[in-house]
């Protein structure tokens, strides 16, 4: 049996990614594939209950514990959601991985990449996503889209500065890894952006039936 793909979806808060995860599923679904959808934190019942005092509001925590913490609900979820399901041929699609804490916890906390870097090959290994898309939207049109969906989460309440330099992240870690960050204009419709996504899946996918 060959191993699933791996595709996660990123972007600060704003871009469009849940309702890109959505339609990325629909997508592969009709290919034939069987998909697992989960997100980080989370995806695990341990990493649900370290997702909700991450986001909570009234949670006040020193940047290095909210990345060992990020990083622990991540090993937990490898090690029971992604590494199964790739090993069973699915492929897996997650909303956030290792990318987002570069982003939030380097880029928007200031947290010194060389650390990060020890928790990734700590935590993960060689393991990497297949793909990833990053949706890239400015900070001002994210902050837009979010204020008016929701109450906002501990990170989302962040100022624009903060998201500024999570942005910031993202796009150099799209430089350091530009095989695998698929960089998407999310400031396109939502059928454009779809598009997009189709476009590149397109052309993994073609890849993984040789």
């Amino acid at each position: 049996m060959k191993l699933g793909k791996f595709i996660t979806l990123e972007g600060i808060d704003g871009a469009g990614k849940s309702t890109q995860l959505d339609f990325l599923a629909t997508v592969l679904c009709a290919r034939g594939v069987t998909v697992t959808v989960t997100r980080e934190p989370g995806g695990t019942p341990l990493g649900e209950r370290l997702r909700d005092l991450l986001l909570d509001q009234s949670t006040a925590m020193h940047p290095e514990t909210e990345a060992l913490l990020m990083f622990a609900a991540r090993r937990e979820h490898l090690d029971k959601v992604i590494i199964p399901a790739l090993n069973n041929g699915n492929w897996v699609i997650s909303d956030r991985f290792t990318d987002a804490s570069f982003a939030y916890q380097g880029g928007g906390r200031g947290l010194n990449w060389e650390k990060l870097v020890v928790l990734e090959k700590w935590v993960q290994d060689t393991l990497q996503p297949d793909l990833t898309f990053y949706f890239d939207v400015p900070v001002e049109l994210g902050r837009k889209r979010v204020s008016a969906l929701k109450t906002l989460d501990r990170f989302e309440q962040e100022q624009q500065d903060f998201f500024q330099r999570v942005r910031d992240a993202y796009l150099t870690r799209a430089r350091q890894f530009p095989a695998r960050i698929q960089i998407i204009d999310a400031r396109q419709s939502v059928d454009e952006v779809n598009a997009a996504v189709e476009k590149t899946l397109d052309r993994i996918f073609m890849q993984a039936s040789l």
